[in-house]
């Protein structure tokens, strides 16, 4: 393999087990390197709306090249896009975003923060956006993020100018961003703020322009750039093995989720950023010229400087411990800086580069990936330096206890020291992304925590100080407790450590469709995480629904078993709804929460906790056939949907359709299929055979770029959509079967529709197609093709971008009736009574 393809794969092993939870291993280059980092003084901070906004070049460029503290704000998590990867959507597709982000963070160096917006879906201008997000709120995180991360340069991915052209987030992210630049200095803006941090005033403020702003390259030729400076973001890095631009392919490459996956660049490649506020750079080609980013800049930093240059200057490739004398001594000298910001940001990056330069190993791993809090759980400790330096391991502490454990351990050159300690697991707060622990609005997350805004994720329960002597001098190294393990099939394997309640109780079916007023059987998942738990289940139903037995007794042994406990569920007479929510009782405490475990190779093991509940949807709904095939594309949850009301699903293997769809009353292709999987097109003259002997077929949205869904007339697709989930809906074809068999579709029946009406719609069609439809966003012209039903044959070819696979899964009735219409659509007019 070609040494520049090894160096490149070692890079990337190492930054992306940091986020795996593995503990840092760094080469001489990596440890220079940060050495470099250490002795700039200058910080930037990229602001935008979504994971995948952030332009990896620019980012990887400020952290590398310039050697700048870079970091990202993404406004939100990214909750509301679409999840090639699995079923997770919502709260949980926020949860995946995020640790994506954080593993691009580890690629291009920079550092992840948030606010608490929630990405509630599409929006068509700031002025929605930021009445759903609660402006105020949000801009205060804004402000706090420039606050606690006192940049000297920001910059926007958006043009805050141009409100109503493109996303709503986007334009606000950088409407926000402008305002907080003036407001950050302001004491008397967000006062309640300052008990933590101090004001800041940023130096300078750009927008990352491109001729992409400007709609074409010809045009941006013709631009006035003299408020631009300009950076060749294709520099090469000779101790990486890979260019700047080769970096931020992978590191976006890590939103998997999303479909971001692509080839890596190289060579010169130009970047723009355009001036909007503050001090304008005396050097065109230097975004921090004009800025102290020397040791300088801080009080009392001259020293540190003379000793950290000629660290830089005279780096030792092969024995970096030789700098560990001149590394303590300055670490000391940092302590006592004036500045709490310089002194908490450098003592951080002093720290890793003292313990790569030690070869020092330390690692806390628990005999299991998790306990409950006044537990006790083994830990085995490893320790070793591989310097020839003096060491002694004095002391452990556990946090946030602050139980102090004395060792007295000399640390020999490569002489590993093991121990193992009984650790109780004091009454923390469980394991959970902190953003979903109070229920949340659909425009923002409750997080009472002034010191938690901002953070990309929770702080590790349970950490273990390591505190050393080297060199006779004191230092500490803080590292969460992990969870070390190996597979014959997969290896080393870390985990995160988590603390998780003594049972967690779960409700198999989210969404309860009762189409008749006959009970149903509610299965309850009851998941011990202690050994030996006995308890009382129970449901609590909304008014008028009724649940036997009242109550069920479980008994587990085993940690981490199940027991599957039956409840029968009668709904009322009329229709309605409502949630069902399960609660365990244990020793006279309740537990109502359901432990979700989303588990990628990508990104690091989450566990989630959310109310055990699900919603319970009374309706009077009737259907035509019972067999149905489904063709799945980047995944959604309609199949188990369908089986609700009483559908037999069966999902198909794109690679084994042939003439055998026969059997189906209806094929529905799920939401992206034409984009995500190839083969189906070389299948699609089978689905068209299926539909001209009779079969329907219902094709969901697909996006309209480079794609053909091989519709059996002409189809074109667009990016029209209908993101007000409360827009009017006409009815076209009032006397069409879809709006009358086998259930009566009424006005009524789009009330109650979750973040949107639909998307990527198509714009044009021809004669054979029957718009049933329309429905636009305010201000906007009609949009009649969300539903298009045309003959072909003696069946029906339905494409539809109506967002089904947001509204089955939330239990919307009218969704579940106009669906189970499609399913039994007959002649193009009434045709049943």
């Amino acid at each position: 393999m070609h040494k520049k393809v090894l160096l490149l794969l070692s890079f990337l092993l190492i930054s992306l087990t940091i986020n795996a939870q593995k503990p840092q291993k760094l080469t001489s280059n990596q440890i220079y390197e940060k050495v470099q980092k250490l002795n700039f003084l200058g910080s930037a901070l990229y602001i935008a709306a979504h994971p995948d906004d952030e332009n990896t070049r620019l980012i990887a460029y400020l952290s590398n090249h310039e050697k700048a503290r870079t970091g990202y704000l993404s406004l939100t998590r990214g909750d509301g896009g679409q999840n090639l990867i699995g079923p997770e959507m919502r709260e949980l597709l926020g949860v995946i975003r995020t640790q994506e982000l954080l593993a691009a963070r580890g690629v291009d160096g920079g550092e992840q923060r948030f606010s608490r917006a929630n990405d509630f879906g599409y929006s068509k201008h700031p002025d929605e956006t930021l009445k759903i997000w609660d402006k105020d709120k949000v801009l205060a995180d804004v402000v706090w993020v420039i606050r606690t991360f006192k940049p000297d340069v920001i910059i926007n991915r958006f043009n805050h100018r141009t409100p109503g052209t493109t996303h709503g987030h986007h334009t606000s992210s950088a409407m926000l961003s402008v305002e907080a630049f003036d407001l950050a200095n302001d004491k008397t803006k967000y006062p309640e703020q300052l008990e933590y941090t101090n004001t800041w005033k940023p130096n300078r403020l750009f927008f990352n322009t491109s001729w992409w702003f400007y709609g074409s390259q010809e045009k941006f030729a013709k631009a006035d750039k003299s408020k631009m400076l300009s950076f060749d973001i294709g520099t090469y890095y000779p101790l990486k093995g890979v260019s700047n631009n080769e970096l931020a392919a992978i590191a976006s490459s890590q939103h998997l989720c999303q479909g971001f996956g692509r080839l890596t660049t190289r060579g010169t490649q130009t970047e723009y950023v355009e001036f909007l506020k503050g001090d304008f750079p005396k050097d065109k080609k230097d975004i921090f010229s004009g800025i102290n980013t020397t040791w300088n800049r801080v009080e009392g930093g001259g020293e540190i400087g003379d000793i950290l240059y000629d660290v830089e200057q005279n780096f030792d490739f092969v024995n970096p411990s030789k700098h560990l004398p001149a590394l303590l001594k300055a670490y000391q000298k940092v302590q006592k800086l004036k500045s709490e910001h310089w002194k908490k940001v450098k003592t951080k990056e002093l720290k890793e580069i003292i313990e790569a330069c030690a070869g020092l190993y330390l690692e806390a791993s628990a005999e299991s990936s998790s306990a409950t809090p006044n537990s006790s759980v083994n830990v085995d400790f490893e320790v070793l330096n591989r310097s020839g330096v003096s060491m002694e391991l004095s002391s452990i502490k556990i946090l946030p206890e602050n139980k102090k454990i004395v060792k007295d351990l000399d640390l020999a050159n490569n002489e590993k020291k093991t121990f193992t300690e009984s650790i109780l697991i004091p009454e923390v707060s469980y394991s959970s992304p902190y953003w979903l622990e109070k229920p949340w609005g659909l425009g923002m997350y409750t997080v009472k925590s002034q010191q938690l805004r901002g953070k990309p994720e929770t702080p590790r329960p349970i950490q273990v100080q390591f505190n050393l002597m080297i060199e006779n001098e004191s230092i500490s190294f803080v590292k969460p407790i992990v969870h070390r393990y190996s597979k014959r099939d997969k290896g080393e394997i870390y985990e995160p450590f988590e603390v998780l309640p003594k049972v967690t109780t779960k409700l198999l079916n989210k969404v309860l469709v009762f189409s008749s007023e006959k009970s149903q059987k509610v299965t309850v998942e009851v998941r011990s995480g202690a050994k030996n738990i006995n308890g009382k289940v129970t449901l609590i139903a909304p008014n008028g629904w009724t649940v036997t037995p009242n109550e069920v007794k479980f008994s587990i042994a085993q940690k981490g078993d199940i027991q599957l406990i039956d409840f029968t569920v009668a709904p009322t007479q009329k229709e309605s709804e409502g949630v069902l929510k399960a609660i365990a009782k244990v020793e006279g405490k309740n537990y109502d929460k359901e432990l979700i475990e989303i588990n990628y190779n990508h990104i690091p093991k989450q566990s989630v906790l959310l109310p055990s509940q699900a919603k319970v949807v009374r309706m009077n709904i009737k259907k035509n056939g019972t067999k149905i095939g489904y063709i799945q594309g980047s995944g959604d949850a309609i199949p188990e949907s369908l089986q609700q009301i009483g559908y037999e699903v069966t999902e198909l293997n794109v690679n084994e359709i042939n003439g055998n769809l026969g059997q189906f009353d209806a094929v529905v292709v799920g939401i992206r299929a034409y984009n995500t999987t190839k083969e189906l097109q070389f299948k699609q003259k089978y689905l068209l055979e299926y539909v001209k002997n009779g079969g329907n077929v219902i094709v969901q949205y697909n996006t309209n770029r480079r794609v053909d869904v091989q519709a059996p007339y002409n189809l074109q697709l667009s990016r029209d959509r209908v993101t007000d989930e409360n827009a009017n809906v006409t009815f076209l074809a009032k006397e069409h079967s879809i709006l009358n068999y086998p259930n009566k579709i009424t006005e009524a029946d789009f009330d109650g529709w979750v973040q949107e009406r639909g998307l990527y719609f198509p714009n044009k069609w021809s004669k054979e197609y029957t718009p049933i439809l329309s429905m636009h966003d305010k201000g906007e012209s009609a949009k009649d093709g969300s539903l298009l039903v045309a003959k072909y044959g003696k069946g029906n070819y339905i494409y539809t971008g109506l967002s089904f696979f947001r509204e089955l899964p939330a239990g919307v009735s009218g969704a579940y009736k106009l669906f189970a219409n499609l399913l039994s659509v007959k002649e193009s007019t009434i045709d049943e009574n």
